[in-house]
């Protein structure tokens, strides 16, 4: 029914089997001690489980005729005694006019999330960095840093006032990135710096100052370090990658000096 979804002939007819679809789910999540089944034949659905494992969010999207995509997900709990405890996610893109604002999973500013990352604080409740693929339109993608945490009564929170940028800058709730939906864009963690890493996005030049579809890589990358409980943006982070067997054949151009090594 997944691969169904997406090959859909129109709009309608998408919307029905993924209706039917999610009736599905709920049902298969509804035998006790579902939270332990995998549901690894889903290629389509993007189920992330927390490494504390306390919940796994499954979240897509759908694909519409015009270009732009609406999504879905929900939140599902682990419990002691098996049952079902979900929080569906309603995508409520349409309507937030502020994206640095809070949310609940009813006004969800819908993501297929693709990485979760706990950030855990010495006697206090901890939260998770979701990061996460948001397409917009036939023009633009975006990608979004996403902080969830819950409250007191166990009910979602999306967003939080934890993300720090430069000197004088408001403090974040969220973080959303668009840019040309032709590029690519990174953003991951790297676990041997413990920081967030990005594309810096910039305009091709400088009259599309604003216009994010006209965005892309300037091939340099920013960060945001995960220290003392928040993210401090870090900017012009040098990435290097992993040392590889092949290193030794390769002669920089700038250096008229070095010849490659003869062959055997």
């Amino acid at each position: 029914m997944s691969e169904a979804i997406y090959n859909a002939s129109n709009d309608e007819e998408q919307g029905s089997i993924n209706a039917e679809f999610i009736k599905t789910l709920v049902t298969a999540l509804k035998t006790p001690s579902s939270f332990n089944f995998t549901f690894d034949s889903l290629q389509r659905i993007s189920i992330m489980k927390s490494p504390d494992n306390t919940f796994r969010i499954f979240s897509w999207y759908l694909p519409r005729q015009d270009g732009t995509y609406r999504f879905f997900g929900s939140v599902q709990m682990s419990t002691k005694d098996g049952k079902l405890k979900m929080f569906p996610l309603i995508d409520g893109t349409d309507a937030i006019k502020d994206t640095d604002q809070i949310t609940d999973n009813k006004t969800w500013y819908g993501a297929r999330y693709y990485q979760i990352i706990p950030m855990l604080m010495n006697g206090r409740q901890p939260y998770y960095i979701l990061l996460g693929w948001k397409g917009k339109n036939a023009r633009s993608s975006k990608k979004v840093i996403e902080i969830l945490s819950f409250d007191k009564a166990g009910q979602p929170v999306f967003g939080k006032a934890v993300i720090d940028g430069l000197k004088g800058e408001k403090t974040k709730n969220r973080i959303v990135f668009e840019y040309n939906k032709l590029n690519t864009m990174t953003l991951n963690l790297d676990k041997s710096t413990g920081m967030i890493v990005f594309d810096h996005l910039a305009p091709l030049s400088s009259e599309m100052e604003g216009n994010f579809e006209f965005y892309a890589s300037d091939l340099s990358f920013d960060a945001y370090k995960l220290i003392g409980g928040r993210l401090k943006l870090v900017e012009n982070v040098e990435m290097k990658n992993e040392p590889n067997a092949n290193d030794e054949y390769f002669a920089d151009p700038k250096d008229k000096q070095i010849k490659p090594p003869k062959k055997l």
